[in-house]
């Protein structure tokens, strides 16, 4: 069950969602990822803020030059949400009520009006119709989910053809200076829930998603954006 809480606070009707399909043996789960969030929601913005704002910010360079509606999965303490051009219309969903609870504070207190909706939501399991969103913006989610393949198949559903969705994250380098660092780094992503061995190959060739760009960005390249167009008709 999946409760859905407006921007402005006000609690609404809860909704049933479909079983989320099967995936062989995750390595993440649900209590996990909200204990660990649980923990990070308050200090999240200032510890995290920078390490990944060139993510952040490729994506809203992205997504500001489009309009309609757009899903934020993952919307976390909203930190992006002030950034988004007023043409654009906002839903943010989140599986963790701590970061959910930042977020809408920080709604209030930008008066950001164009945020439709904040939802306290499972991304494998999307309570929107087929095509429900111009746009699907996903940063450093996709290799935290416990079900990264189903989270894939909800986006590609929810986007209308032709948009974009677009993914910022960490993905693996199988050699060279990148694998070194990120070797260096596993204990602290860990802690975050992330899978430091995640290949973005993961992500790509879906055949309902067209690639249009990947590239790397941020300190050391840690970091890649891609850029996925829902193909069909």
């Amino acid at each position: 069950m999946t409760s859905q809480i407006p921007a402005g606070g006000a609690s609404a009707s809860s909704t049933t969602l479909p079983a989320a399909s099967s995936e062989a043996a995750p390595r993440l789960d649900e209590k996990t990822m909200l204990a660990a969030y649980s923990r990070w929601a308050p200090i999240y913005d200032r510890v995290f803020g920078a390490v990944f704002e060139a993510g952040r910010r490729a994506a809203v360079d992205v997504i500001n030059a489009t309009s309609g509606r757009l899903l934020e999965v993952g919307v976390g303490t909203g930190l992006t949400l002030p950034r988004y051009g007023k043409q654009l219309s906002v839903t943010g969903i989140d599986l963790s009520p701590d970061m959910l609870a930042v977020a809408k504070k920080r709604v209030a207190e930008e008066k950001l009006g164009n945020v439709e909706a904040l939802i306290e939501m499972d991304a494998s399991r999307l309570a929107f119709p087929d095509a429900s969103f111009d746009n699907v913006v996903v940063m450093y989610v996709i290799t935290v989910v416990p079900h990264p393949d189903q989270v894939m198949a909800e986006v590609e559903r929810v986007l209308k053809p032709g948009g974009e969705a677009i993914f910022v994250s960490h993905f693996a380098s199988e050699s060279g200076l990148f694998a070194l660092v990120e070797e260096w780094l596993t204990p602290i992503t860990k802690k975050l829930g992330w899978r430091p061995d995640f290949p973005i190959s993961r992500i790509l060739g879906r055949p309902g998603l067209e690639t249009i760009e990947v590239k790397r960005l941020g300190f050391l390249g840690l970091f890649s954006v891609a850029r996925l167009r829902r193909t069909g008709g």
